[in-house]
C-alpha cells in the first residue's frame, strides 16, 4: 500500500466517523451514493485498467523513445501537446496510459506537455464546454491555452534535460 492509498484510506475514515456524528442518516445516504457512484463507474473503470494492461504490454518502447522519448526534443513536445489533446477519459484513465508511455521510455519534457495538454486542451472537454460556454468563451480559452502545455514541456526541457 503507497502513501496515497493511505492518506485516501484516512480521508474517507475522517469522513464516514463525521457523517456518522451527524446522524446515521447521513451515514445511509453517504453509502447509498457510494454505491450509485460504484455502480455508475465501476465497470468502466475495470475496461480502463484492462486496457492499460494491454497497452502496457503492447506498447513499442522504441517507437515511443524515438518518437517522445528524452532527445526526442522538441518534436517530442509537439507530438505530446497533439497527444494530450486526444486522450480521451478522466484520470483514471489517462495517467495509467501515460506512465505506461514514462515507463516505455517517454521524455520527462514530452509526458509533462502531455499531461498538461490533457488537462487544458482536452477535444472531448470542448464537446462540454461548447453547449454551455458558447464559442467565443472556448475559442478564447483555448487559444490562450495552446501555449500552456508547450511552456511546461520547454521548462522541463531546459531545467531537467
Amino acid at each position: 500500500m503507497n502513501s496515497a492509498t493511505i492518506l485516501l484510506w484516512i480521508i474517507a475514515s475522517a469522513l464516514i466517523l463525521y457523517s456518522w456524528k451527524e446522524g446515521t442518516t447521513t451515514v445511509q445516504r453517504g453509502g447509498l451514493l457510494t454505491w450509485k457512484t460504484t455502480r455508475q463507474n465501476g465497470f468502466l473503470i475495470l475496461l480502463a485498467f484492462i486496457i492499460v494492461g494491454f497497452v502496457n504490454i503492447l506498447s513499442p518502447e522504441k517507437l515511443i523513445q524515438a518518437w517522445i522519448g528524452p532527445n526526442s526534443g522538441w518534436q517530442g513536445i509537439l507530438l505530446a501537446e497533439g497527444i494530450g489533446m486526444l486522450l480521451p477519459g478522466g484520470p483514471y484513465v489517462v495517467f495509467p496510459l501515460i506512465a505506461i508511455l514514462f515507463e516505455a521510455g517517454a521524455g520527462l519534457a514530452p509526458v509533462i506537455t502531455l499531461i498538461t495538454s490533457w488537462s487544458t486542451q482536452s477535444l472531448l472537454t470542448i464537446s462540454f464546454e461548447l453547449p454551455f460556454m458558447g464559442w467565443r468563451f472556448t475559442v478564447i480559452r483555448w487559444g490562450i491555452s495552446l501555449g500552456i502545455p508547450l511552456l511546461a514541456g520547454m521548462v522541463a526541457y531546459f531545467l531537467w534535460g
